[in-house]
């Protein structure tokens, strides 16, 4: 069958078309995307403006022509941190169904962990052991750790690089102080969490997904996204590190000049390298490596495992 995987997230609103039977793996057919930020619409009380509502059933119904055009059969819409979090979720829920008959189920961090964990884990296959994912979105940092498709451990963390670089980099580029104030913000709240997952033991493979891992491993020298899903690309703490300084001290002009940089994701590739370092650096990460699956195709596995056979 042909499924649609609606994700609105912080940056973008993606549609991913598969075609999926159960027992089989996924096979993208089609990505329309749109990015909206909806993190950095937000007004001073946390709400999404009307200009941002009335801009998000656009591009809902922008998607939902898509979908139909390409022969979709069921639609799995869903939303991530930036209408979780605003103050005016459920009226943003209310339009939108409205509006488009479409009804945007509301992940939980934790979900979103344990959803992107399952993606990971069904790619690389049991023989990976324990594994450790990270993935950061525009607005929250998803850690999730174990030896089944369940985690024994999951967390979410409101540092996304879109939240963090309008709440924390407002200079182009930042100044020194701000970049410090940033990181030491960062690394306080994963610090506070690194415990609950070093009891279960020492992962045998850390994996990260998200635009933001797959953009600092390629300025680090991983291969284009053109030469396919099953290149291998790394990423190296010791990459990482030589990199912050550079990213912190250019424009973002300079960083859209960046191998894979795209502009859109310009602004908040330092905010998000910071994040990275920090993470990988707490938990004792030298080098992880970066998974082609992510979120949306936990959704679409976690679809057809309630599929009949």
């Amino acid at each position: 069958m042909r499924l649609g995987v609606l994700d609105v997230g912080s940056n973008t609103v993606h549609l991913l078309v598969v075609d999926a039977h159960p027992g089989a793996r996924p096979l993208p057919a089609h990505s329309h995307k749109v990015e909206l930020r909806l993190a950095e619409l937000l007004d001073d009380g946390g709400a999404i403006g009307a200009d941002g509502v009335e801009r998000l059933i656009a591009v809902v119904k922008e998607a939902l022509q898509a979908a139909e055009d390409k022969g979709v059969e069921d639609v799995l819409p869903f939303a991530t941190s930036a209408v979780r979090e605003a103050t005016n979720a459920e009226d943003v829920l209310s339009r939108v169904a409205e509006a488009t008959g479409v009804r945007l189920r509301v992940l939980t961090g934790d979900e979103e962990a344990r959803l992107t964990f399952l993606a990971a884990r069904r790619w690389y296959g049991w023989s990976a052991g324990k594994l450790l994912v990270l993935d950061i979105g525009g607005g929250s940092l998803e850690i999730a750790y174990g030896l089944d498709e369940e985690p024994d451990a999951a967390v979410s963390l409101p540092l996304g690089a879109g939240r963090l670089t309008a709440g924390w980099l407002p200079g182009d580029p930042p100044t020194p102080e701000e970049v410090r104030a940033l990181r030491r913000h960062v690394r306080a709240q994963i610090a506070r969490i690194v415990g609950d997952f070093s009891r279960h033991g020492t992962p045998d493979h850390v994996v990260a997904t998200s635009k933001t891992f797959r953009q600092l491993a390629r300025i680090a020298g991983a291969a284009r996204s053109a030469e396919g899903l099953y290149v291998q690309r790394r990423l190296t703490r010791q990459a990482l590190e030589q990199w912050v300084p550079k990213l912190a001290a250019m424009p973002v002009d300079k960083r859209e000049q960046l191998p894979g940089v795209s502009d859109g994701r310009a602004p908040q590739l330092l905010a998000g390298a910071l994040v990275a370092e920090a993470a990988m650096d707490l938990f004792g990460v030298e080098d992880l490596e970066i998974c082609p699956w992510a979120l949306r195709e936990g959704v679409i596995l976690r679809r057809l495992d309630h599929l009949p056979g």
